[in-house]
């Protein structure tokens, strides 16, 4: 059987290849476009943090304007680790457990990144109405 690192990067690569154009249309997976949720969560796992930092953090980064649950954010949070995006730090003690944004979630938010980058750039390109 495969080492968790390689099922890990084997699932990754699908995911990837789930974007990729097959027979004139784009496939995708399930969790992707990231919610909003998943976008602030994954940002705020840049460096390693347990649930009530992480709730703090996205209401930082928000401005206020979202305030996570902790049923929100344990559902998120079961959800990024099973897709292997975010994992808990190795040898945190304690009651507290500490995430991690994974390489394959950092690839992750790259992927979202340019998308949203894209769609920013047909606003933009509307605003000073150049054709696209």
């Amino acid at each position: 059987m495969y080492s968790s690192t390689v099922y890990n990067r084997i699932k990754f690569n699908y995911i990837v290849q789930l974007y990729i154009e097959k027979r004139g249309h784009c496939m995708k997976h399930p969790l992707l476009p990231l919610s909003e949720t998943m976008h602030y969560i994954l940002l705020s796992l840049k460096e390693p943090l347990h649930g009530y930092a992480i709730m703090q953090t996205v209401e930082q980064m928000s401005a206020g304007t979202v305030i996570l649950a902790a049923g929100t954010l344990y559902g998120a949070v079961e959800n990024l680790s099973k897709h292997g995006w975010i994992e808990p730090v190795p040898g945190e003690t304690g009651r507290r457990k500490v995430y991690r944004i994974t390489e394959d979630g950092e690839r992750i938010l790259a992927i979202e990144r340019r998308r949203i980058e894209h769609l920013l750039s047909l606003y933009e390109a509307r605003d000073y109405g150049e054709k696209i």
